[in-house]
């Protein structure tokens, strides 16, 4: 199945959450958001939460035309980002990830709200839906186990600018309808 076909970029809106294709214009409202240290202690680039870091990375989602800008309704204000990609080794499948969300939406509805969106807009066209998690990010690996995706393999892939260990994981559709998150 051909991903040329999937809209990466949808607007999808929750009782809570809009999540938008991602612009220029949200520069500030993102990096705000991701300014909080605490955000990306587990994570491999630690010190994302800098304008010097935050920059480039910013910039190299704008440029994948897949990047979403998760949207608080209530707020009105921007409270984190996500993304749809490619698998390297998993050509005609789509993964979810390059997500955080300021940590106020931590592990609760947002959070939720956010994986449900992306992930029912992803069944639409596809029967499974991957995750690449860093092997130090425990919180996220935890996270994704709740959603029901299981652990497939350990892969050095380069999902943005050099190959790294991931941990992989997929959630079926058929996983995701039994869960309770749906």
């Amino acid at each position: 199945m051909s991903n040329k076909d999937f809209n990466c970029q949808p607007v999808l809106s929750g009782n809570t959450l809009r999540l938008e294709p991602l612009a220029q214009s949200h520069f500030e409202a993102m990096l705000e958001a991701a300014g909080d240290p605490k955000i990306w202690e587990g994570h491999p680039s630690r010190d994302r939460f800098e304008r010097a870091v935050f920059e480039p990375y910013f910039a190299s989602l704008l440029a994948t035309g897949k990047a979403l800008a998760v949207i608080d309704v209530q707020q009105g204000r921007v409270i984190g980002g996500s993304s749809y990609y490619t698998p390297p080794d998993q050509p005609d499948s789509i993964a979810i990830g390059f997500t955080f969300l300021v940590r106020a939406h931590w592990g609760g509805d947002s959070n939720r709200e956010l994986k449900r969106l992306m992930v029912e807009h992803a069944f639409k066209r596809y029967d499974r839906v991957f995750f690449h998690i860093a092997p130090t990010n425990i919180r996220s690996q935890k996270a994704t186990m709740k959603l029901g995706a299981e652990h497939l393999y350990d892969a050095e892939l380069n999902l943005s600018n050099a190959a790294k260990l991931w941990k992989c994981y997929a959630l079926t559709r058929a996983k995701w309808e039994q869960s309770s998150i749906c």
